[in-house]
């Protein structure tokens, strides 16, 4: 592909910013005071309220739209292959909850009801999430363990352990969904931001190993008690190896063989998906398949394969959820909730963008919170979705959230008609479907020697967020993930890549003088840039490197003219006869007492008033005056990526020009945001010696001035640049004109 190559010309003044202002008016904007924000967002109009509702009922917008001869045979066929699908993974979810699978089915109907109503999203399918599902588990399992008594809660007394776990689950889900509503409310959607893709990553990653380790009892027909806290994934292993000679064969083989069955289906489902229309709901069908041969062979009583059981039929009354449970639980509430949340709108972010419509992160907040609330009222547990249901629902045609209200219909129909047909099936067959389900999660390793090649930080945030929760379990593990990926922040910002840029020749483009070999750096011009904001953090790390480009420090180099300059005075005092060179040697030799001076005077501006002669820093010195000669006379620092600039920052930079100006070195800041600039004036940084006359609005500009200002002095060693209209060796400032 031939590379475009065209020359433009342009003929214009040098401008400085205040050269610039002077030309070109800025119009100034008022902005608008905090109380000017409460009483916009208080006002209220016709229209206003109109896109109220609109906003709070999404239903509404997609309804006018539906086109019932194109979409609805979609829907209708999405609904179902979703909800067998949901039906399912309701019942294999619910023992990552710790939960009876008949509760699998509640989170499969009441949470869709209200997001049907609620949420902008009109693909994805709303339920169980295994993820949410163990998170959930942990705290069932804490408050609630298989053995020993359950935690002192006033609510648990004359109910079953089943009955506790339940309430223990829907107190808890109802918790969650205070938190996603109270957020949603609050219009605080943005904080899904903060969970990037690496973190997520390695969440769900570990997060698959954690739900592998826990069905392992269930395929192994081992009875394991549920462990919560950090380590538990260690310690389920310990018991599952020390029990593992008590292997159920029968549980064992057809785990196998259904994982096995099922995996090549979904793989012969994902390599001819263009060609079926409707993925084989595989699932279902060796659900089927084990819940017949379990019944007509009797595994239960033949071979003591742990069966589903008495499933609910019908829906139970509503719960109230337990204000101790609230108490025991909030710290993990919050997690599941930001999980949840998080989850469910990236999934409904990669739909949107496909199929073109846009979402709410704040309303789908409020639609969640809603959904858990009122699921949590009937018993159901956590709710999000997953993003293999979620594609069923979309590959099978469905268009709208239709289909998520038929496969709600489906789940209905399970509880309420069909559920006794479940209960022979054994729970071995159920944790077998969920560990074939985690070959997704788990082929994210493949992520690290990715990440390893291309950002070594992201592979830390990764490895990080995974061991964090495997080892500690999934809420610390999540706040061990925030933890590294904000260091990576406080990392990248607090020690950036700063660099020197050169120009390349017969252009007006500046690149860092490492990264090209033919580049011209103009004698006695230097040229810095910080790609970060300027904060507390790294006004240090920004004031070293500057020194480490220029070569020097120029506090020292101040410090030490100054001191040569009270010698020469106090000197000069004592002696009044004509002093000559030699003489000048001659008066150092007489004197080494610096007594006499004050620190701090040391870092004022040399005062060159009453020398008899004229103080050249770059002339041949007497021998014993060891004052480094400074052949800088123009530093520019580049700050078209400082984003913002904070108080201590700002004092610091201050200073640090300070210190080159006092030593006769020009300084000039390039391409600052006008919002710094405005920030500046407001801070009172300038002053006699900082002057609004250093700042420039492009490189070029202020490389030209240079050139201009330093033109007659021959001694510079200016570079000659050809002109990219002539070939002719001209000087840069002679280019434009």
């Amino acid at each position: 592909m031939a590379t475009l190559r065209k020359q433009y010309v342009v003929a214009r003044d040098v401008y400085s910013e205040d050269s610039f202002a002077e030309d070109h008016e800025k119009i100034y904007r008022a902005h608008k005071t905090i109380l000017d924000h409460v009483r916009e967002y208080l006002s209220c109009d016709s229209k206003r309220a109109k896109n109220a509702v609109l906003s709070l009922l999404p239903i509404i917008g997609w309804l006018r739209i539906y086109r019932v001869r194109e979409w609805l045979l979609g829907d209708v066929v999405s609904g179902i292959s979703t909800g067998l699908v949901a039906i399912m993974q309701g019942l294999a979810f619910s023992l990552l909850a710790s939960l009876p699978p008949s509760y699998g089915l509640y989170t499969a109907f009441f949470p869709v009801l209200t997001y049907f109503f609620l949420g902008t999203s009109r693909h994805i399918s709303v339920g169980s999430f295994p993820v949410l599902s163990l998170m959930v588990g942990a705290v069932v399992t804490r408050l609630v363990p298989e053995d020993g008594p359950p935690a002192n809660i006033t609510g648990f007394e004359g109910l079953t352990q089943d009955q506790q776990r339940v309430l223990v689950a829907s107190s808890v889900t109802f918790l969650m969904g205070i938190f996603q509503l109270a957020m949603g409310v609050l219009q605080v959607g943005f904080i899904v931001v903060y969970l990037s893709d690496t973190l997520v990553s390695g969440f769900t990653t570990a997060a698959a190993v954690q739900i592998l380790v826990s069905q392992l009892k269930f395929v192994l027909g081992l009875n394991v008690p549920g462990i919560s806290g950090p380590l538990s994934i260690i310690y389920t292993l310990e018991k599952i190896f020390v029990q593992i000679t008590s292997t159920n064969i029968c549980d064992l083989v057809m785990s196998i063989v259904i994982m096995v069955v099922v995996f090549i289906v979904k793989e012969l489902n994902d390599k001819y998906k263009a060609k079926l229309p409707v993925p084989i709901p595989i699932e279902v069908i060796m659900t089927i398949i084990a819940c017949g041969v379990s019944y007509g062979f009797n595994f239960e009583k033949r071979y003591d394969v742990n069966v589903v059981g008495k499933m609910v039929s019908g829906y139970e009354s509503p719960i109230a959820p337990n204000m101790e449970v609230f108490q025991e639980s909030a710290v993990e509430a919050f997690p599941i909730a930001i999980v949840g949340f998080a989850v469910a709108f990236s999934v409904a972010k990669v739909y949107s963008i496909k199929h073109d419509y846009a979402i709410d992160g704040n309303q789908e907040l409020i639609a969640f919170g809603v959904s858990n609330i009122f699921g949590a009222s009937c018993r159901s547990f956590a709710a999000s979705t997953a993003l293999s249901r979620t594609a069923v629902q979309e590959s099978s045609g469905g268009k709208t959230q239709i289909a998520g209200l038929i496969s709600a219909m489906m789940a209905m129909i399970v509880t309420l008609v069909l559920g006794f047909l479940l209960e022979p099936l054994p729970r071995s067959v159920l944790g077998a479907l969920v560990i074939v389900n985690l070959k997704g999660m788990l082929m994210q390793f493949r992520e690290i020697p990715y990440l390893l090649r291309r950002d070594k930080l992201e592979c830390v945030v990764w490895v990080g967020t995974c061991l964090g929760a495997i080892l500690l379990g999934l809420d610390l593990g999540l706040a061990v993930g925030l933890g590294v990926e904000l260091l990576t922040v406080v990392i990248r910002t607090q020690f950036p890549r700063c660099s020197v840029l050169v120009n390349i020749p017969g252009t007006d483009i500046y690149r860092d003088c490492k990264d090209y070999l033919h580049t011209s750096e103009t004698k006695g011009v230097k040229i810095f840039r910080i790609p970060s904001p300027l904060f507390f953090a790294n006004i240090e790390f920004f004031r070293e490197k500057l020194e480490e480009a220029v070569g020097f420090n120029p506090l020292r180099i101040l410090r030490k003219r100054n001191k040569a300059l009270r010698k020469i005075k106090k000197l000069l005092q004592e002696k009044d006869d004509h002093i000559t060179e030699r003489g000048l040697a001659d008066l150092f030799f007489q004197t080494n007492d610096e007594s006499y001076m004050n620190t701090k005077e040391l870092d004022l501006p040399a005062d060159l008033k009453g020398l008899p002669f004229r103080m050249d820093w770059k002339a041949e010195l007497p021998a014993n005056i060891s004052v480094p000669r400074v052949e800088l006379h123009s530093l520019i620092l580049d700050f078209s990526a400082v984003s913002f600039l904070d108080v201590s920052a700002l004092k610091g930079l201050k200073m640090a020009l300070k210190e080159f100006i006092r030593i006769d070195v020009d300084v000039y800041i390039v391409s600052c945001d006008a919002y710094i600039l405005e920030k500046l004036h407001t801070c009172m940084f300038f002053d006699d010696e900082i002057l609004t006359s250093m700042f420039f609005p492009t490189l070029h500009d202020t490389m030209l001035h240079v050139f201009e200002k330093h033109e007659g002095d021959k001694s510079k060693g200016w570079v000659p640049i050809p002109d990219i209209r002539t070939g002719h060796e001209k000087s840069l400032l002679h280019q434009t004109e």
